[in-house]
């Protein structure tokens, strides 16, 4: 039987005591935690490899968890749970104009920010749903499940949908092998590494694209894949 998909988290906060209790704390309850201790280092990661959903401190060494904020919404609608000693209302009002989906003062109960971060997926999840996705002439209606390519119906599997729309809501960045298995497996193919290429070269011929000549999905060699499709769109 395959295991389910673990929710992927992203802590960025430089007191790696707090990161590595809250790592051993959080796995039970199903989330995988990847924590970085410097704010370069948290964007870079979420360019790189967008996690589920950020745990973002506020106080850092050279740029405060606001800017970080700020910046990861120029791009990027990850869900985030900004974290902070100074628990002051303006603080958390702040927070949440830079674009927080919640706020968590310090000190806190490890389980109350499991509460939190489950909430925030539950409303994020809700919100994904209603959502079409669209990238140039190509739509994708997780909600309906439908995909449309200029307007002629695509016959996808529940893994090539899975992955499609994987790739609309990650819009360049690179996907590694292992997001991809994460994100499409128990579905309706084996979970094994070579299978990954399969299924994202089912997905290409039902796009009509060439790998030699992508329109919409180009290989990152040693590293994965990364859509292109549709531009800005």
């Amino acid at each position: 039987m395959v295991a389910p998909a673990r929710t992927r988290v992203l802590l960025i906060d430089d007191d790696e005591a707090l990161c590595g209790l809250l790592t051993e704390y959080l796995e039970p309850f199903g989330f995988a935690v990847a924590a970085v201790h410097h704010p370069d280092g948290g964007l870079e990661a979420i360019a790189k490899d967008p996690p589920d959903i950020v745990v973002l401190d506020v106080m850092m060494p050279d740029t405060d968890g606001f800017a970080v904020c700020r910046k990861v919404r120029e791009t990027s609608r990850v869900p985030i749970v900004m974290l902070t000693a100074r628990g002051g209302v303006l603080d958390r009002i702040v927070g949440l104009e830079m674009g927080a989906d919640d706020y968590l003062p310090k000190p806190f109960e490890p389980r109350e920010l499991v509460a939190r971060l489950q909430a925030v997926l539950r409303r994020a999840a809700h919100r994904e749903a209603g959502e079409p996705l669209r990238a140039g002439a190509l739509e994708v209606d997780p909600a309906a499940r439908t995909a449309r390519l200029a307007g002629r119906s695509l016959d996808l599997t529940a893994a090539e949908f899975a992955l499609l729309a994987l790739f609309l809501r990650s819009r360049s960045a690179v996907l590694g092998r292992d997001r991809i298995l994460e994100a499409t497996r128990g579905l309706d193919w084996e979970a094994f590494d070579r299978s990954v290429d399969v299924l994202v070269s089912r997905l290409r011929q039902k796009l009509g694209d060439d790998p030699r000549q992508p329109a919409w999905i180009r290989t990152v060699r040693g590293a994965g894949y990364i859509f292109i499709g549709g531009g800005d769109g």
